[in-house]
């Protein structure tokens, strides 16, 4: 008795002790306990089975006395179905179960979805938005057009008047080696553009 309390120690935890129950891969049993629901919910079930209990009916009514295993009152007939029942009952519960464990999990997949695309969907929303705000502070094409077209009338008549400039220029050159022009000749209005325009100073 010493020498087992000896060899007992604090720091590792007790054997247990007792009947050890085999352990029972749940999946497994529950894929097995589906299979069984599955089978027992069909038609060809319900037709097999009545066929047997006719059968089961026919032999021990119409046979033989001393070939009957079950006779009339059908005692026999009665535990096995008993039996049966009972079994399918809980059989048929655990597939319920896991055919609603299986639902829940589809249905928590499916709201997690749903708040993604919801979320997604919104982004989307305030991207398209945010690039409507902005394209309407972008110039537009036709905008572009007008301005580039008034640009190029006014660079078309600065041309003009410089070349008329050039060409009145030319001519007082002229008259001025020829000595004909006078030295007080009044200034040209075209002159006083340019040089208020800022394009050309005489």
């Amino acid at each position: 008795m010493a020498d087992q309390r000896r060899t007992e120690r604090l720091d590792q935890p007790r054997a247990p002790r007792g009947l050890r129950l085999p352990r029972i891969d749940a999946e497994t049993f529950g894929r097995w306990s589906e299979g069984i629901a599955r089978g027992m919910g069909t038609a060809n079930f319900i037709v097999y089975m009545t066929l047997v209990i006719a059968a089961w009916f026919a032999w021990n009514t119409l046979a033989p006395a001393d070939l009957r295993f079950d006779p009339y009152t059908f005692t026999f007939l009665t535990l096995v179905l008993s039996l049966q029942a009972s079994y399918a009952a809980p059989l048929i519960l655990l597939a319920q179960n896991r055919q609603a464990d299986r639902d829940r999990i589809a249905l928590e997949e499916d709201r997690r979805r749903a708040t993604m695309q919801k979320a997604d969907t919104e982004y989307l929303a305030r991207e398209i938005a945010a690039l409507r705000i902005a394209m309407g502070e972008v110039a537009t094409r036709d905008f572009l057009r007008s301005e580039l077209a008034r640009l190029a009338e006014e660079l078309d008549e600065a041309a003009e008047r410089r070349r008329k400039l050039e060409r009145r220029q030319q001519e007082r050159e002229a008259r001025r080696q020829a000595g004909a022009e006078p030295l007080d000749e009044p200034r040209d209005d075209l002159d006083g553009d340019f040089a208020h325009d800022g394009h050309f100073e005489s």
